[in-house]
């Protein structure tokens, strides 16, 4: 099976991932679990979904009250989804999730999905059962054979290998590991042992904790193929040490590498959630990613409608979710200067940081008196006069608007960018008192000194060609 990613999606099923992994962060888990279902349903090759389903499940399952008199239908499921078996491998596991979503541990149910994705050529969805089962009990031998055997069969040596070896510390006298172990060790050496076959130093190294070790400090980026075999390697230790903070990390910055936003907020958000978010490192990455898949939509979505014409279908549907992710990019960035106010509610740069945020946000009338005190403070003083006559503009105080632009304007001697933007807010104030000889002086000013700054040069030029055609 070639595991597909977030990059394979349709835009709709795209849609729903993202809407997923959203209601996730939200700790919506019942929703995020019906959007997973019915996309896997239709992609079940996404491993990073059915993971992503899997965590909601087993999290959700931690944090219910169960009742006391409730019955499991789960072996009735089971034995249902076991007779689609030979007819229908894919219609197995689609019953099958429906058993895991209230038991994400069961062993029938992670046994049979095991069955029937071997059934349907999904190794990896086999794998990742087994993995699932030996998260909630990592001592089990009889799903560690189980999970040796798959990576016999499939070739991946080295993991059996870590798997015999587990088996060995648990049970010393399992004699069937020991030789099963001996006989991966020598596949393993034959596939990368020699200097004449090794394809990279990493097959010249026997520990590859080691290789991986020195591909980090050396920030190597890698290939989309070793990216992916990371992430694979790092995801199995993950499942026999869920709560290890370290490996949640890693996932982390792996799949932040592999430019899966949504799978890198989830694993940071993960290993947060381990901490009880008493890492504010891991809360500010978590954020960092959020606004980091934020800005990635906005610029998508920018350049789509730049490409195309109203009259494209989309042309609307891709506006409306512009906007969304507008504001919820300045929702995010005024809570973040609201929280670094409060830390320090003296410091007036914060608080002309937190007005400039609040005006970008078109709240206007809240921007208000956190520029009026940051005006305060030499180095944003003129910038905060500036936002404050675009306030006041907004608001419909021209007089206001006009009087605070004139006295930034007034201050300043260089026609700088600072400057060169006081004077155009004054010429549009100007504009619209209707102060025509004031507004036409000012974009003069500007055009003087920068012929190219914004619509300067039309608006001067046109105002020649008014007085040209009165003659």
């Amino acid at each position: 099976m070639a595991v597909k990613n977030e990059k394979n999606l349709s835009d709709q099923l795209r849609a729903s991932w993202l809407k997923a992994v959203a209601a996730i962060e939200l700790r919506n888990f019942g929703y995020a679990i019906d959007l997973l279902q019915n996309l896997l349903k239709q992609e079940p090759e996404f491993l990073t979904g059915r993971q992503m389903l899997r965590r909601a499940e087993v999290t959700r399952t931690k944090t219910e009250k169960k009742g006391f008199f409730n019955i499991s239908t789960a072996p009735l499921a089971v034995m249902k989804a076991q007779r689609e078996l030979k007819r229908d491998p894919r219609k197995t596991i689609e019953l099958i999730e429906k058993v895991l979503e209230t038991g994400p541990y069961n062993p029938q149910a992670n046994m049979l999905l095991k069955d029937a994705a071997m059934a349907a050529d999904y190794p990896e969805i086999a794998i990742f059962a087994m993995e699932t089962l030996l998260e909630n009990d990592p001592q089990d031998v009889k799903v560690l054979h189980e999970l040796g055997r798959l990576y016999h069969q499939y070739e991946q040596s080295d993991k059996a290998v870590e798997v015999y070896n587990r088996i060995s510390a648990i049970a010393p006298n399992d004699l069937e590991a020991i030789k099963l172990g001996k006989d991966a060790s020598a596949r393993a050496s034959m596939k990368t042992g020699g200097w004449t076959e090794a394809e990279s130093y990493r097959d010249l190294i026997k520990d590859k904790e080691v290789a991986v070790s020195l591909e980090q400090q050396s920030r190597i980026q890698l290939t989309d193929e070793s990216l992916e075999e990371q992430i694979n390697e790092t995801f199995a230790r993950h499942e026999a040490e869920p709560q290890n903070v370290d490996l949640a990390k890693r996932l982390g910055g792996l799949h932040d590498q592999k430019e899966d936003l949504d799978g890198a907020i989830a694993w940071y958000q993960y290993a947060a959630d381990l901490t009880n978010r008493s890492d504010p490192g891991l809360v500010r990455k978590v954020a960092d990613m959020k606004m980091k898949r934020l800005e990635r939509q906005i610029r998508d979505d920018e350049q789509y409608l730049a490409a195309h014409g109203k009259s494209d279908a989309q042309f609307g549907e891709k506006m409306a979710q512009l906007e969304a992710a507008r504001k919820q990019r300045s929702e995010i960035l005024i809570a973040d200067a609201r929280k670094r106010l409060d830390r320090n509610p003296t410091d007036l740069q914060l608080r002309y940081e937190l007005g400039e945020q609040l005006t970008n946000a078109g709240e206007y009338r809240d921007a208000l008196p956190e520029l009026q005190r940051a005006r305060q403070n030499p180095n944003a003083r003129l910038k905060a006069m500036n936002l404050l006559g675009r306030c006041y503009r907004e608001l419909g105080m021209l007089d206001l608007a006009a009087k605070q632009l004139e006295d930034a304007a007034h201050e300043m001697i260089v026609m700088d960018a600072v400057k060169k933007e006081i004077v155009y807010n004054l010429g549009l104030v100007y504009e619209q008192m209707g102060e025509s000889q004031k507004y036409i002086d000012a974009m003069k000013k500007i055009y003087e000194a920068d012929y190219g700054y914004r619509d300067v040069a039309a608006r001067v030029e046109i105002s020649y060609s008014g007085t040209a055609e009165g003659s």
